[in-house]
C-alpha cells in the first residue's frame, strides 16, 4: 500500500479529535465555497461539490454547516474572492510533494508554504519539477477487520475499481476519476462503508524512507497540512507502517 494511502487512514484517525475536526471541517467550509462559485450550488449537478459534501459527511460535520456554506457561496459576491493554487517542490531523502490550497491571498500563501519547506528540510520548486511523477486517482479505504476481503474485492471489481491493494489493516479499492462516484455508491449500497475516500493524487514512484529521515518528512508534511490555506497534501514517501504510527 502507498505512503499516502496509509497517511490518510492514520488523519482519518486523529481527525476524531475535537482540534483536528475543527480545522478538517475549517477546509472542508472552503472546498465547498470554492466548489459552489466553480460550478454552482446544486450538488446534482456539481460532482465537485457532491464530492466535498461527502467528505462533510465523512467527518460528521452537522448539516447546518455545510448547507450554510452552499447558501452562502451561492450568494455571489460576499466574501473575499478565493484562488485554487498547487505548489510542488522536494522534502528530505528526495521525497517529491504536492500541495494543493485555497487561498484568499497568495502572496501570503506562497511565503508561507516556502517557509515550510525551508524550515522542515525541504525546498520548494517550479511548476512541472515533480507533478509528472504524479496521477489522479480515486481511493477508498476500507477497514479489514470490518469486512469481508474476497467479497468486498470482487464488489469492487464488478463496480469497476481499477485495482484492490492490501496490507494488514486495510484495503484500498482505487479507480479512474471517472468512475470514483460509481464505484463508492455501489459499495456504499452493499454495505461497504470506508473509513476515508478522496481523488487523491498518486505517485508512479516511491521514495523509501526511513530512521531520522523519515521523522522529518513526517513533520514537513503535517506542518504543510497545518497551514489553513492548504488543503491536500500528497508525497511519494514509503514509510514503515510502524513509524507512521508512532510519529503520528
Amino acid at each position: 500500500m502507498s505512503g499516502h494511502s496509509k497517511w490518510s487512514t492514520i488523519k482519518h484517525k486523529k481527525g476524531k479529535t475535537d482540534a483536528q475536526r475543527g480545522k478538517i471541517f475549517t477546509k472542508i467550509i472552503r472546498e465547498i465555497t470554492s466548489a459552489v462559485r466553480a460550478g454552482g450550488p446544486d450538488i446534482n449537478a456539481n460532482p465537485r461539490l457532491r464530492l466535498a459534501v461527502d467528505k462533510a459527511r465523512d467527518s460528521n460535520m452537522p448539516s447546518d454547516n455545510y448547507e450554510r456554506a452552499i447558501l452562502k457561496a451561492s450568494g455571489g459576491a460576499d466574501g473575499a474572492a478565493l484562488e485554487e493554487v498547487t505548489y510542488e517542490g522536494y522534502g528530505p531523502a528526495g521525497v517529491a510533494l504536492m500541495v494543493e490550497a485555497i487561498t484568499d491571498n497568495k502572496q501570503r500563501t506562497v511565503s508561507d508554504v516556502r517557509n515550510i519547506f525551508s524550515k522542515n528540510g525541504g525546498n520548494m520548486g517550479s511548476t512541472g519539477c515533480v507533478s509528472y511523477i504524479f496521477t489522479r486517482k480515486g481511493h477508498l479505504t476500507f477497514d479489514k477487520k470490518n469486512n469481508n476481503e474476497e467479497t468486498l474485492t470482487m464488489a469492487a471489481i464488478d463496480a469497476g475499481a481499477e485495482d484492490i491493494k492490501t496490507d494488514d489493516g486495510t484495503i484500498e479499492v482505487v479507480t479512474t476519476p471517472e468512475n470514483f462516484e460509481k464505484v463508492k455508491n455501489e459499495l456504499k449500497k452493499q454495505g461497504f462503508q470506508s473509513v476515508a475516500s478522496e481523488l487523491a493524487l498518486v505517485p508512479s514512484t516511491t521514495v523509501t524512507v526511513t530512521g531520522e529521515d523519515a521523522k522529518k518528512v513526517i513533520k514537513l508534511v503535517e506542518t504543510l497540512e497545518d497551514n489553513d490555506d492548504v488543503q491536500n497534501v500528497y508525497a511519494n514517501f514509503d514509510i514503515p507502517d510502524e513509524i507512521l504510527e508512532q510519529n503520528s
